[in-house]
């Protein structure tokens, strides 16, 4: 279970996919085909003739989770297309890390805070536009000029209050006698649903370097959840079998003898995870 305001305690459901009507931007024009289900890559089929000059959203498939709120960390997955021959130029899909946006009342571009506050979890959304206009925060324009029309899809994974946590726990701290090459072991017991290798976790968490056991990172100091997929070499050594079979609302130490991927070098680190929702 994970703590929200108001004492909700569920943060993530299944998508339910409802075809809606435009809405957001601006509506009416020519818009892609998208298919393919929430959660996976989608297919984008673009029409022939110009998408218009200003931005316009369709929301394609509406979830059952929590809506996201101004203040949230929403975490999605995003593909984002050209619209002139429709070649891929972003895809968390094949990274396995979502993106993050921090709606705290930094600088947030209009078109992404309408595509994703207010949108349930599990939501899928369609945004087109200039590139100027429906990159996201810190998406860099590369060699796509900022009148270049570009498609972007976005998966809500769902929307978390920066200081998401347990239940009723204290902030995590690293075990005096945890070390390296320390077995996973679980502090805390989850009541929620399992985690499978391949899923995307939603974890807090607190890094610890190894020998001086110094704080290096922390996700509740950094700014909020952040989302992975459990899968080798998206995640640091040890999550996989650390997190799987693990369930949601636990918490959970991992000793990982490098400090980030398999083909990283670096200090070990020492990990102590929060699973706040799986998909």
């Amino acid at each position: 279970m994970v703590l929200l305001p108001g004492g909700f305690v569920r943060l993530l459901w299944p998508a339910v996919l409802v075809l809606v009507t435009s809405c957001g931007v601006t509506e009416g024009g020519i818009m892609p085909l998208v298919t393919g289900t929430f959660g996976t890559r989608p297919v984008v089929s673009v029409p022939r003739g110009a998408p218009g000059r200003m931005p316009r959203m369709v929301v394609l498939g509406v979830g059952s989770g929590r809506r996201t709120m101004l203040g949230d960390v929403v975490l999605a997955d995003v593909e984002i297309r050209t619209w002139a021959d429709n070649s891929p130029q972003l895809s968390t899909y094949d990274a396995n890390q979502p993106v993050t946006v921090v709606f705290d009342g930094r600088h947030v571009q209009e078109t992404w805070r309408q595509a994703l506050i207010g949108q349930p979890a599990g939501s899928r959304v369609l945004l087109v536009g200039p590139a100027a206009q429906v990159l996201g925060p810190g998406m860099e324009l590369g060699e796509v000029g900022a009148a270049e029309p570009l498609v972007v899809v976005l998966d809500i994974l769902g929307g978390y209050p920066p200081d998401a946590r347990l239940v009723g726990r204290p902030l995590p701290v690293v075990p005096a006698d945890l070390t390296p090459m320390s077995p996973p072991r679980t502090l805390i017991d989850g009541s929620g649903a399992e985690v499978r290798a391949g899923a995307k976790v939603i974890v807090q968490y607190v890094a610890a370097a190894w020998p001086s056991r110094a704080a290096v990172d922390s996700s509740y100091r950094r700014g909020g959840p952040s989302a992975f997929r459990l899968v080798p070499g998206a995640v640091p050594p040890g999550w996989v079998t650390g997190l799987e079979g693990r369930r949601v609302g636990a918490r959970v130490t991992v000793g990982s003898p490098t400090s980030g991927y398999p083909d990283a070098v670096g200090e070990p680190r020492l990990y102590v995870i929060d699973i706040l929702d799986a998909i």
